[in-house]
């Protein structure tokens, strides 16, 4: 949960390898943090959403050199990828990291010639076991009980050569103490747990940072010794500062750093990570990294680790046939029904099975059977028997009084779930107050009440009800779903509503006399032809 109001903070997450596709986890991950940093500011706080791809490594030369290209072109092509997707799921960053960019480049130099110069970095020669898979040096602790390499490691290759190591084992006794110490170092708390138990061997061995031209030529040069560059997780997880403007150049139009990383911890970044990558990268390399570079203690980021999207319990992969594409989901099905579902069926930090039938039936009953039905009566009732106007005048009873009770605790549901980070909790909260709401239109029967003159007070009472209802709701979806928002503010007549915080939520959003327009399909049934 946000411990402090910050002015300004900065919200990334892990940057997308371009040696492959986009797949459904690389869509919940933006779109989790998408959701957040719209929440974030509307909560009232300023937010800045950086991602973005990791474009260098072994792996991309290699394929590049299958294809037959350059692998800055290949990088290039895979980069489109992501940001058409990301596009056309609404994921709206505020910056954009590419590992190619020049201004990375200068800052990873000037981070590897400043830890050299402290005594962090040295050069010695290796023989030992390699996996080309996860570009890493492998030891016997990584072998099986059958004392060999698995298959996740895949093809493992022995090799012999001199690198430079970066000191990991120097900051080994203060990592163990200050995830210890910091509750909030990892969110959720059982993915610390999982961190603190590796913690005890990061003190193991110190960790290269450097490959040979000779043998990959595809990353950034090591500035004081040009035969060697950059190995691919120390050049990529620097893109959290390198954007976010940590030694940057005058002029170099990023942003201003101290704001976003504050050495007095008045606000702390957020990385939004993949449970696959907590472990050592962010976990033990970056904490360290940073620690190493200087950082306080108070200015390290929090990780908010996820899950994984998987198959009827098994992990989606390409070898299996069984990985989703986010990309046909969004042109079949459409990108909101997409960002619904990828919110609202999983609990951050823990896995989640994608269920296509569960994926159809969230969003035809709690979009479209729901909270279409109630936008639809609210005001299409107003339209046909109060012409339009809402009445806000009359004397509520006790019902509409436990209405209100209801909207105010779903607010206060859906505040609390959002800042620990769970968007899950917050729409299961939205939509148990869109049911209490078509409950209440049904006892109190609008479409009985126009027939009797006599009743034309209660009449407006209940349709205000509803319709003050709706504008609530469309305020606290607005993160979730930010485009049907804008299209029920639009036939609510009401659009500055997308102009509102959270603390701008209280009963009496709709005034008096305002008149509301006619209802359109906001959330159109989806109807699968199950003979296609």
């Amino acid at each position: 949960m946000f411990d402090v109001h910050p002015a300004a903070m900065l919200l990334t997450t892990a940057i997308d390898y371009t040696n492959g596709a986009p797949h459904i986890g690389h869509a919940y991950e933006k779109v989790l943090a998408d959701v957040l940093a719209r929440y974030i500011r509307l909560r009232g706080d300023e937010c800045y959403f950086l991602t973005g791809v990791d474009q260098h490594g072994q792996k991309v030369q290699q394929t590049a050199e299958k294809e037959g290209v350059h692998p800055a072109t290949f990088a290039t092509k895979k980069t489109k990828l992501f940001l058409n997707l990301w596009k056309k799921l609404g994921v709206d960053y505020d910056g954009w990291a590419a590992t190619t960019d020049d201004r990375h480049k200068a800052c990873v130099q000037k981070i590897l010639s400043d830890l050299k110069d402290k005594g962090q970095l040295y050069k010695k020669a290796y023989s030992g076991f390699y996996s080309v898979r996860q570009e890493q040096f492998l030891t016997d602790r990584d072998r099986n009980d059958a004392g060999e390499f698995g298959p996740e490691w895949g093809e493992v290759v022995e090799i012999e050569e001199e690198n430079w190591y970066f000191r990991l084992s120097d900051h080994a006794a203060w990592l163990k103490d200050y995830v210890t110490t910091r509750e909030d170092s990892v969110i959720p708390s059982f993915r610390r747990n999982e961190l603190l138990g590796a913690v005890e061997r990061a003190g193991e061995q110190d960790l290269c940072i450097s490959r040979p031209k000779e043998r990959l030529r595809w990353g950034i040069e090591i500035p004081f010794d040009p035969e060697f560059v950059t190995y691919v997780w120390f050049d990529a997880l620097i893109n959290y500062i390198s954007f976010a403007g940590y030694l940057a150049d005058e002029g170099s139009e990023l942003p201003e750093f101290n704001k976003l990383w504050p050495s007095d911890g008045s606000t702390t970044p957020l990385h939004i990570i993949g449970k696959d990558i907590l472990v050592p990268a962010h976990g033990i390399y970056w904490l360290c990294m940073l620690h190493a570079m200087g950082f306080p203690d108070e200015q390290l980021p929090r990780l908010l680790v996820h899950g994984w999207w998987n198959i009827r319990g098994e992990k989606m992969s390409k070898s299996l046939g069984n990985v989703v594409d986010p990309d046909e989901l969004a042109d079949r099905f459409g990108p909101d029904a997409v960002r619904y579902y990828l919110a609202r069926d999983i609990v951050t930090g823990k896995d989640s099975d994608f269920d296509p039938e569960r994926f159809l039936m969230l969003y035809n009953q709690e979009l479209a059977n729901e909270l279409g039905n109630l936008c639809n009566r609210a005001l299409n009732m107003t339209a046909r028997f109060c012409g339009g106007t809402v009445t806000t005048t009359h004397e509520p009873e006790s019902q509409d009084l436990e209405l209100r009770q209801s909207l105010e605790a779903t607010t206060a549901a859906y505040r609390e779930a959002m800042d620990r980070f769970d968007p899950a909790a917050a729409l299961k909260a939205i939509n148990g107050h869109v049911k209490q709401c078509n409950a209440y239109t049904d006892r109190n029967e609008p479409w009985v009440l126009a027939k009797d003159e006599t009743k034309k007070a209660r009449l407006e009472t209940v349709l205000y009800h509803m319709v003050e209802s709706l504008a609530h709701l469309t305020v606290l979806l607005s993160p979730v779903l930010p485009e049907p928002a804008g299209r029920l503010a639009y036939q609510l007549r009401k659009e500055d509503l997308l102009d509102l915080k959270l603390s701008g939520l209280a009963w009496g959003l709709v005034e008096d006399g305002h008149t509301t327009g006619k209802p359109k399909p906001v959330f159109p049934r989806i109807v699968i032809d199950e003979e296609a």
